[in-house]
């Protein structure tokens, strides 16, 4: 059983639910990017999806598409993210996702973005533009089972859709809440209540809903139907508003705090 297998069971056996926070790596810079994310693993987040700066973003809000541009102007590449992921390693046991889009890590050699994000200690990858019929090019690559790939479902996937997905994934289900980009806003739990029920029908993974959760009450609402919630606009935000602040750190791990109180209501 590997780190992310451990830390749902964990979570199971206290009966709360996973909080996943996503950030984007080098925003706004490298050194104060780990400063950051190293303080929310410290402060309590279940897993970290850390997120490859990438030049079109197209499933991301504004928010996180700014953020990619703070960190690709500030130089950051998937090697630099890979390398950040190392440094979080050696100070955090938090489960490690990268998330990316196909384009970087087919530049940078499938075989050697596996075996370099094994060897910093990542524990998967969620690539958002690959589908299941695209990614055997990828995953055939792969050796041994302690490397997951995360998988998207969307609010529109049909049933039989959700069981090819479910299929080929491991880790857990990312389920998006709403069609739209990142940070929307306006959660319907009820219909979100209903996409998970019948994704839980076809897979025994975790499910974590994410898009347009900002407030310790959203992740409390979504809590209550999905095995995690993830968070990513609500931190790049305060991160973008705070920028200069040497107080950054802190105001992040105080969001964390918050949200993850907020699974155990």
């Amino acid at each position: 059983m590997n780190r992310l297998q451990k830390k749902f069971a964990e979570l199971g056996e206290k009966g709360e639910k996973a909080l996943v926070g996503f950030v984007t790596a080098g925003d706004p810079d490298l050194e104060r990017s780990l400063a950051v994310t190293t303080a929310m693993c410290h402060a309590g987040l279940d897993v970290l999806e850390l997120g490859v700066p990438f030049s079109d973003p197209t499933a991301d809000g504004p928010v996180i598409q700014r953020a990619s541009a703070r960190a690709l102007a500030s130089g950051t590449r998937l090697a630099d993210v890979i390398a950040m992921a190392g440094r979080i390693r050696t100070q955090s046991p938090v489960p490690i996702i990268i998330f990316s889009y196909y384009n970087p890590i087919l530049q940078y050699g499938l075989q050697a973005f596996h075996e370099d994000t094994v060897r910093a200690g990542a524990d998967g990858v969620l690539v958002v533009d690959l589908p299941p019929e695209e990614s055997d090019e990828m995953t055939s690559l792969w050796s041994g089972e302690d490397f997951h790939l995360v998988r998207l479902i969307a609010p529109t996937t049909a049933a039989d859709r959700m069981t090819d997905i479910a299929a080929s994934a491991t880790g857990f289900l990312y389920l998006v809440s709403m069609t739209g980009v990142t940070g929307s806003d306006g959660l319907d739990v009820s219909a979100i209540g209903r996409q998970a029920t019948a994704l839980r029908a076809v897979t025994t993974l975790p499910v974590c809903v994410g898009f347009g959760i900002s407030t310790p009450d959203d992740v409390t609402a979504v809590a209550g139907i999905a095995d995690g919630v993830v968070i990513g606009s609500a931190f790049e935000r305060v991160i973008e508003e705070n920028i200069d602040s040497p107080d950054l750190p802190l105001l992040i791990a105080e969001m964390v705090r918050q949200y993850k109180a907020a699974t155990r209501r």
